[in-house]
């Protein structure tokens, strides 16, 4: 488990940027010990442990990217067309070793290996075929349609490099170099608990007074799809002395606490006072909305990040200052998803000093620019701004007033929780 100190988070400034949030937890928090090899069926998501170095070309032969005839380039006319007899015939996984090719042409057929001499592949569509020879016109380039061997990847060369977190394409690639299994590091461990003598679980009777626990279930798939493994430590009451004690326990077996809410100075918010008995906490003041003071912890050495209570809130900072931090204890680094503009399809008035996320829908507008639309209704609980919505627009700090029609930049929601 990570062994932070008491004064990790500290941070001396009024109030932060959300760049500034993630450099600064990525700075303070060390990436899990321990890694495993698994399965390639089983890789996808997970972090690279260490360089992986190609142990063959890529392709591992000079193959024909195109259905044709493979000539030697000097065999052919310097204008005009050629000439040759037909020699042999490849297809995709035959071995070419001994086909002739000097003065020759070969019958080749897409994936087929190339043999030894050739260099150039005529496509098929532009050969004319005739008893045992076939004419080639003139005008094309040495090494036309041919796939040297090593043209995607040398062997000795570095293939995929460590920290990567891994994709179906890096699979792929991993794959093609003949790799069953790949060494990965070992997965974050996550407790997220919801506090509150208000909530209930989901499928249970609803008392009276009382609200379903939505947030935990976010948070549940957030955690998973960012690659690390849930601790769900369900609901804990409003009782600082049994809260202080899930916390350490907490602590000793995972790699980060995370919750939403109950960290606040109202006195009612009992985990303040739970983080406190058996750790430190600060508060920073990230210039985000929705959103308001992230707390962020140490309880015995291990990371605590307290997200705010409003489900939407939860979303955005979790998007934007939790991910990082995971990205960090996985091993990997953070790669901020790049936005797309759009056209406001509404004015928006703001404060200054904060950057601001709004939900909106997307239709494509007359010259080809999408138009976005606000959800009609605002406010960080107000969890339809993120179900019947594509994603958010982001309004930057320096900014007080957007007129209708002004770009801005868009993330779709699948960036957010990749």
């Amino acid at each position: 488990m990570a062994q932070l100190s008491e004064d990790t988070f500290a941070f001396g400034g009024p109030l932060m940027s959300i760049e500034q949030a993630a450099d600064l937890a990525g700075q303070r928090i060390r990436p899990v010990e321990g890694t495993e090899q698994v399965a390639l069926a089983d890789a996808d998501g997970r972090v690279l442990a260490s360089d992986v170095v190609a142990g063959l070309d890529l392709p591992p032969f000079a193959n024909s990217a195109v259905d044709g005839y493979a000539v030697r380039f000097v065999d052919l006319a310097s204008a005009g067309e050629t000439r040759l007899a037909l020699s042999g015939r490849l297809a995709a996984g035959t071995d070419a070793a001994g086909i002739a090719t000097a003065g020759v042409a070969v019958r080749v057929f897409t994936g087929a290996p190339i043999p030894e001499g050739a260099d150039t592949v005529f496509m098929q569509e532009d050969v004319t075929a005739e008893e045992g020879f076939v004419r080639l016109p003139g005008g094309l380039k040495r090494g036309a349609n041919a796939r040297p061997a090593g043209e995607d990847i040398a062997r000795g060369e570095t293939a995929l490099s460590a920290g990567r977190r891994l994709r179906p394409q890096d699979l792929a690639l991993l794959a093609a170099l003949g790799h069953a299994s790949v060494d990965v590091r070992r997965r974050p461990r996550v407790a997220i608990f919801s506090t509150g003598d208000e909530l209930a679980e989901p499928g249970l009777p609803l008392p009276p007074a009382a609200i379903y626990d939505a947030n935990r279930a976010a948070l549940r798939a957030m955690v998973a799809r960012a690659g690390a493994d849930v601790v769900d430590l369900g609901i804990l009451r409003d009782e600082p002395g049994s809260l202080a004690a899930r916390l350490s326990g907490a602590a000793r077996s995972c790699d980060l606490i995370l919750t939403s809410g109950g960290v606040s100075i109202g006195e009612e918010d009992h985990v303040k006072a739970a983080v406190e008995q058996v750790g430190a906490l600060v508060f920073w003041r990230i210039g985000i909305k929705p959103g308001r003071p992230v707390a962020m912890g140490v309880i015995e050495g291990v990371p605590f990040i307290g997200l705010p209570g409003n489900p939407v809130a939860v979303f955005v900072t979790f998007a934007f200052v939790a991910r990082p931090v995971l990205a960090r204890l996985a091993g990997s680094a953070h790669v901020a998803p790049v936005p797309l503009p759009v056209r406001l399809g509404f004015p928006y008035r703001k404060k200054p000093g904060r950057r601001e996320y709004v939900g909106v829908s997307l239709a494509p507008g007359a010259d080809g620019v999408m138009i976005a639309s606000k959800h009609p209704l605002d406010g960080a609980g107000v969890m339809t701004s993120l179900t019947r919505t594509h994603g958010l627009v982001e309004l930057a700090e320096d900014l007080t007033y957007l007129e209708s029609g002004t770009l801005v930049p868009f993330l779709a929601y699948d960036l957010l929780v990749a």
